[in-house]
């Protein structure tokens, strides 16, 4: 489905600026809580404590945690490439 056409006078949305990514510990709690919370009603059901559901958990955002921080810097290297386009700062062309 195409974009609805812009409006007369609707500017577009600024790219958002440059930043740093977040920590290696930030990446390991969101990524801890996602596999507790994916984990947790299945091994509850299955009798699994909440102790080795939550040290799984903990564990599992350990390994996941370098990757998606490098995802995040990939993203915001692309984000900041827009930024610094003069393409970005023209506007689409139409």
């Amino acid at each position: 489905m195409a974009p609805p056409d812009p409006r007369p006078g609707d500017e577009p949305p600024s790219p958002l600026p440059p930043r740093s990514p977040r920590s290696l510990l930030v990446h390991w709690a969101i990524d801890a809580a996602v596999a507790f919370l994916v984990v947790v009603i299945v091994a509850m059901i299955l009798g699994a404590s909440i102790w080795l559901v939550a040290a799984v958990a903990a564990v599992a955002g350990a390994v996941a945690a370098p990757a998606t921080r490098r995802a995040e810097e990939r993203a915001l290297a692309v984000r900041a490439d827009d930024h610094r386009s003069p393409e970005a700062e023209a506007g689409p062309e139409t």
